[in-house]
Protein backbone atom coordinates (compact mmCIF):
# COMPACT_ATOMS: atom_id res chain seq x y z
CA UNK A 1 0.00 0.00 0.00
CA UNK A 2 1.53 3.55 -0.87
CA UNK A 3 1.84 5.78 1.82
CA UNK A 4 -0.09 9.17 2.25
CA UNK A 5 0.28 12.08 0.39
CA UNK A 6 1.22 15.02 2.46
CA UNK A 7 -1.06 18.15 1.59
CA UNK A 8 0.67 21.81 2.67
CA UNK A 9 -1.61 24.89 2.66
CA UNK A 10 0.28 28.16 1.90
CA UNK A 11 0.49 30.17 5.11
CA UNK A 12 0.29 27.61 7.74
CA UNK A 13 2.30 27.05 10.52
CA UNK A 14 4.10 23.68 10.71
CA UNK A 15 6.09 22.14 13.77
CA UNK A 16 8.21 19.30 12.09
CA UNK A 17 10.41 16.69 13.35
CA UNK A 18 13.10 13.87 12.11
CA UNK A 19 14.88 11.24 13.89
CA UNK A 20 18.07 9.63 13.17
CA UNK A 21 17.97 6.32 12.07
CA UNK A 22 17.32 3.70 15.12
CA UNK A 23 17.91 6.83 17.01
CA UNK A 24 21.40 7.02 16.65
CA UNK A 25 23.25 9.67 18.22
CA UNK A 26 24.43 10.62 14.32
CA UNK A 27 24.35 14.59 15.08
CA UNK A 28 26.23 14.38 18.03
CA UNK A 29 28.96 16.45 16.67
CA UNK A 30 29.06 20.18 16.52
CA UNK A 31 29.94 20.01 13.24
CA UNK A 32 27.19 17.36 11.71
CA UNK A 33 24.69 19.73 13.44
CA UNK A 34 26.79 22.89 11.83
CA UNK A 35 26.30 21.54 8.50
CA UNK A 36 22.33 20.75 8.92
CA UNK A 37 21.79 24.61 9.66
CA UNK A 38 23.77 25.26 6.78
CA UNK A 39 21.55 23.76 4.54
CA UNK A 40 18.64 24.95 6.38
CA UNK A 41 19.83 28.56 5.75
CA UNK A 42 20.24 27.58 2.35
CA UNK A 43 16.72 25.99 1.81
CA UNK A 44 15.77 29.17 2.87
CA UNK A 45 17.63 30.96 0.66
CA UNK A 46 16.67 29.08 -2.02
CA UNK A 47 13.08 28.03 -1.99
CA UNK A 48 11.93 30.70 0.27
CA UNK A 49 11.42 28.73 3.47
CA UNK A 50 10.15 30.75 6.74
CA UNK A 51 11.88 29.72 9.62
CA UNK A 52 9.98 30.77 12.63
CA UNK A 53 12.48 27.72 15.27
CA UNK A 54 14.37 25.00 15.41
CA UNK A 55 16.53 22.86 17.41
CA UNK A 56 19.18 20.13 16.19
CA UNK A 57 19.64 17.60 19.31
CA UNK A 58 22.20 14.79 18.82
CA UNK A 59 19.69 12.29 17.56
CA UNK A 60 16.68 14.40 15.79
CA UNK A 61 15.66 18.05 14.63
CA UNK A 62 12.56 19.86 15.35
CA UNK A 63 11.75 22.53 13.02
CA UNK A 64 8.91 25.07 13.03
CA UNK A 65 8.21 27.06 9.66
CA UNK A 66 5.36 28.72 8.00
CA UNK A 67 4.80 27.40 4.25
CA UNK A 68 5.27 30.06 1.51
CA UNK A 69 3.80 27.81 -0.88
CA UNK A 70 2.96 24.47 -1.78
CA UNK A 71 6.25 22.95 -2.85
CA UNK A 72 8.81 25.13 0.05
CA UNK A 73 8.32 22.73 2.97
CA UNK A 74 9.35 19.58 0.81
CA UNK A 75 12.08 20.86 -1.10
CA UNK A 76 13.72 22.33 1.36
CA UNK A 77 13.27 19.03 3.65
CA UNK A 78 15.04 16.89 0.73
CA UNK A 79 17.85 19.26 0.53
CA UNK A 80 18.38 19.50 4.05
CA UNK A 81 17.99 15.72 4.70
CA UNK A 82 19.82 14.68 1.76
CA UNK A 83 22.56 16.83 2.25
CA UNK A 84 23.27 16.23 5.89
CA UNK A 85 23.26 12.84 5.20
CA UNK A 86 25.49 12.55 2.03
CA UNK A 87 28.07 14.59 3.98
CA UNK A 88 28.12 12.37 6.74
CA UNK A 89 28.05 8.76 4.82
CA UNK A 90 31.09 10.45 2.94
CA UNK A 91 32.74 11.90 5.77
CA UNK A 92 32.60 8.60 8.07
CA UNK A 93 32.40 6.05 4.65
CA UNK A 94 29.76 4.47 5.22
CA UNK A 95 26.34 3.73 3.76
CA UNK A 96 22.91 3.10 4.57
CA UNK A 97 20.56 5.26 6.01
CA UNK A 98 20.45 8.57 7.64
CA UNK A 99 17.56 9.68 8.88
CA UNK A 100 14.84 7.06 10.49
CA UNK A 101 11.74 7.52 8.69
CA UNK A 102 9.99 10.32 6.80
CA UNK A 103 10.16 13.49 8.73
CA UNK A 104 6.65 14.17 10.69
CA UNK A 105 4.69 17.41 10.17
CA UNK A 106 1.89 18.48 12.35
CA UNK A 107 -0.51 21.84 11.77
CA UNK A 108 0.10 24.78 14.06
CA UNK A 109 -2.56 26.92 15.26
CA UNK A 110 -2.06 30.40 15.79
CA UNK A 111 -2.25 32.24 19.66
CA UNK A 112 -1.60 29.86 22.45
CA UNK A 113 -0.23 26.71 20.40
CA UNK A 114 1.86 28.24 18.49
CA UNK A 115 3.34 29.73 21.82
CA UNK A 116 3.63 26.18 23.56
CA UNK A 117 4.94 24.58 20.43
CA UNK A 118 7.75 27.78 19.95
CA UNK A 119 8.24 27.11 24.10
CA UNK A 120 8.36 23.08 23.89
CA UNK A 121 11.27 23.91 20.62
CA UNK A 122 13.06 26.06 22.86
CA UNK A 123 13.21 24.03 25.92
CA UNK A 124 13.67 20.83 24.04
CA UNK A 125 16.86 19.68 25.74
CA UNK A 126 16.64 21.27 28.82
CA UNK A 127 16.26 18.60 31.59
CA UNK A 128 14.31 19.48 35.16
Amino acid sequence: MPRANRYFVPGHIWHITHRCHKRDFLLKFAKDRKRWRYWLFEARRRYGLCVLNYIVTSNHIHLMVKDTTDAAIPKSLQLIAGRTAQEYNKRKNRKGAFWEDRYHATAVETGEHLARCLVYIDLNMVRP
